[in-house]
């Protein structure tokens, strides 16, 4: 984008951020990022099935960020803004997207996480045209960390 954030824009940003910062979520981005660890559907329901505490963990962070991402789709908050800051989402859907073809088929849902893949697919080619090499690196990180995880379990 070429243009600055709109004072609405920042504003929305800001009420986004501090959403985040809620308890509730803050467990469930936790306990997503230590545990979610999936390749395919059956693999989901069995760590996260809906109706389970894991299950609504999951989804809280699944849907906050695909509400974001919408919110940044439509254009009510400042592209660039949003993925020099919020790279989290990022890493959301690199751990959801081997399974969301699946979901979406099982569940009749063409557009099941459709925000969050459309923001995440802009974001890759932002930030490989600003740090060549950062998606490489961070998805070698995400299997590393994985593989410590998986150890420690």
């Amino acid at each position: 984008m070429d243009t600055k954030p709109t004072h609405e824009q920042a504003q929305l940003h800001l009420q986004i951020y501090d959403m985040r910062r809620e308890a509730r979520l803050r467990q469930a981005r936790d306990w997503f990022f230590k545990n979610y660890f999936v390749d395919n559907l059956d693999d989901w329901m069995r760590l996260a099935a809906p109706g389970t505490e894991n299950g609504a963990l999951a989804m809280m962070v699944l849907s906050y960020w695909d509400q974001a991402c919408a919110m940044l789709n439509y254009g009510l908050l400042h592209e660039d803004l949003f993925f020099e800051t919020s790279g989290e989402f990022f890493g959301v859907w690199e751990r959801v997207k081997p399974v969301v073809p699946q979901a979406r088929e099982r569940f009749v849902n063409k557009q099941f996480l459709a925000h969050l893949e459309k923001a995440a697919q802009r974001y890759e080619a932002w930030i490989e045209s600003r740090s060549p090499g950062n998606i490489a690196a961070m998805r070698q990180f995400m299997t590393q960390m994985r593989g410590q995880l998986a150890k420690a379990a």
